[in-house]
């Protein structure tokens, strides 16, 4: 897997439990979600549609993300789409949250 380094993007404490948050890296939107206090990131707009993700309904018990627009489901930890209508998987990226800093680093694998 290629990962472009790592970038500052924010602090564990600006997105809470069961809460997500939109930031860029260079021209990639990205949704950085909090589930129980376990951090994930991947691509901020849905595969379907030109959705963003970080604007969904995070169902935590399941580690999901529903999209907005057309309700499609995507697994955090994979990227998985998990209902329809969507069937690609979003990009899922590199979190890192030591010391209360959020990093990121792009899985720059099937990435323009």
């Amino acid at each position: 897997m290629r990962v472009a380094s790592w970038v500052e993007v924010g602090r564990v404490e600006q997105v809470p439990p069961g809460h997500a948050a939109r930031v860029e890296v260079g021209d990639v939107a990205l949704a950085i979600f909090n589930v129980d206090g376990e951090f994930f990131c991947i691509d901020d707009t849905c595969t379907h549609a030109e959705a963003s993700l970080s604007d969904g309904d995070l169902d935590t018990a399941r580690c999901l993300i529903e999209c907005p627009l057309h309700g499609s489901a995507f697994d955090l930890r994979t990227g998985e789409p998990r209902s329809l209508p969507a069937v690609e998987p979003v990009h899922v990226h590199h979190i890192d949250t030591s010391d209360g800093v959020i990093r990121v680093a792009l899985n720059t694998e099937g990435l323009a």
